[in-house]
């Protein structure tokens, strides 16, 4: 008997319980729900030799951050799928070796050649995509235009109301500015399936960028109880919450998200997650105005250093520059500057240039030097797209543009800068801002 997955791909495995498992751990990693990782050791138990359902466990095990375990379970994968696997599987267990071992520039050459002969190989197409994925990690500066053409391209391989697609493209449209139509689509995502927490994420940034800050918490309000605290978005779903507080000014109440859901005391989410949330977030409580709690940046800065003691990814590097900044470790911080700075020079760091020069504005604002903040984030202000992640995360970067305009009282700029946002998306926090100015 011939087995495949959801999309109708052949598996190479004699053992339908295995199939099955394989099919369930799947459909729950896409959706970044729990209980992924019992689903395909159960297919590994039903059938040892299974060469994907080991690709499968070391893709999962490398978003949780487990590189070792990672390594060990794709090269397991690629032995097997050596002996027993068809020409498409050996080339997705050669798709993930590359990106679970961290070559990403290769891994995303690779899956793209790969989906034009495989389009609906979904685990490989969730490569490319997300906030995380290659194309935002590979320091390009259109990413979020290549994401809404790569989903394009392969949208007539997918039905009209496939749950995990619509999730993809619409959250591709949301980042790139097409936030109405990508918000249907993630709607009727999470409609079609609940138990989607990678929607339910995408829901609220598409929310957020639309400038219906109250949709996406109350939406969150009333979604997140349902997703246990061991799922990997959990945390940060939770973020996308407080940082709506803070938008209204609601510092409390943000700081009691960042309490319950966030910081790493209580988030059981990707490290990745943990530090750009937990960093992220204090820097805006402190750049808008507000104390941040006593010993919050210490507790950050000592499990961002366990998990990220060296410099190297250009996202990670830039929410470390705001710990160390603010955790009093400037020598941490000038050490990292001084490695991402030989990174950049080797061209071993896609992102280039823009990466220690925020780290250096941060710097200069942390110390209230904000002329030289300002003129070192003036002109790569329009770069730091490529450190990747999503607009919001991103906007932090511009926030501190904007509030070093308005500490220096350059008020024609922080007005022009407030003018350009307000027209990209409505925020409460920014229209209360520009009316300031202009009284």
């Amino acid at each position: 008997m011939t087995y495949t997955d959801d999309y109708g791909l052949t598996l190479s495995t004699d053992s339908d319980e295995a199939a099955s498992a394989y099919r369930d751990g799947v459909r729950l990693m896409l959706s970044a729900w729990q209980g992924a990782s019992e689903r395909l050791e159960a297919a590994i138990e039903a059938d040892p030799e299974f060469a994907l359902a080991h690709a499968a466990r070391a893709r999962l095990l490398a978003i949780s951050a487990q590189p070792s375990a990672a390594t060990q379970a794709i090269e397991r994968a690629r032995a097997l799928v050596a002996v027993r696997g068809t020409e498409r599987e050996l080339s997705h267990v050669d798709v993930l070796a590359h990106a679970v071992t961290g070559l990403s520039k290769e891994a995303l050459a690779r899956a793209l050649d790969h989906l034009d002969r495989w389009a609906r190989d979904t685990l490989i197409l969730s490569l490319p995509l997300g906030a995380f994925g290659l194309y935002a990690f590979s320091g390009m500066a259109k990413h979020n235009q290549a994401r809404v053409d790569l989903v394009e391209r392969h949208a007539g391989q997918f039905d009209a109301d496939d749950w995990w697609f619509l999730t993809y493209h619409g959250w591709a449209l949301a980042e790139n500015g097409e936030v109405a139509r990508g918000r249907t689509m993630l709607e009727r995502a999470v409609e079609r399936r609940r138990e989607n927490a990678n929607g339910a994420h995408a829901l609220s940034h598409a929310m957020y960028e639309g400038g219906a800050g109250d949709d996406a918490e109350a939406f969150i309000a009333g979604w997140l109880p349902e997703y246990d605290r061991s799922g990997i978005l959990h945390g940060h779903i939770a973020w996308h919450s407080a940082l709506v507080a803070l938008e209204r000014g609601d510092v409390e109440a943000a700081l009691q998200t960042y309490d319950a859901h966030v910081q790493p005391s209580v988030s059981q989410g990707m490290p990745i997650n943990v530090v750009s949330d937990a960093a992220s977030l204090l820097w805006r409580i402190g750049l808008y105005g507000h104390p941040v709690p006593a010993g919050a940046w210490d507790t950050i800065s000592r499990y961002a250093g366990e998990k990220f003691p060296k410099a190297g990814h250009a996202f990670v590097d830039t929410h470390m520059m705001m710990v160390e900044a603010m955790a009093g470790d400037p020598s941490g911080l000038h050490a990292r500057i001084a490695a991402v700075d030989k990174l950049v020079a080797d061209g071993s760091l896609g992102a280039g240039l823009v990466v220690p020069t925020v780290g250096r504005a941060l710097s200069a604002f942390a110390e209230a030097d904000y002329v030289r903040a300002i003129a070192l984030l003036e002109p790569v202000a329009p770069e730091v797209v490529r450190i990747g992640g999503s607009g919001a995360q991103r906007e932090v970067i511009e926030d501190t543009l904007l509030l070093a305009y308005m500490r220096v009282g350059d008020t024609a700029k922080a007005r022009a800068l407030l003018d350009r946002r307000l027209h990209r998306r409505p925020s409460p926090r920014d229209a209360s801002w520009r009316e300031g100015l202009a009284a």
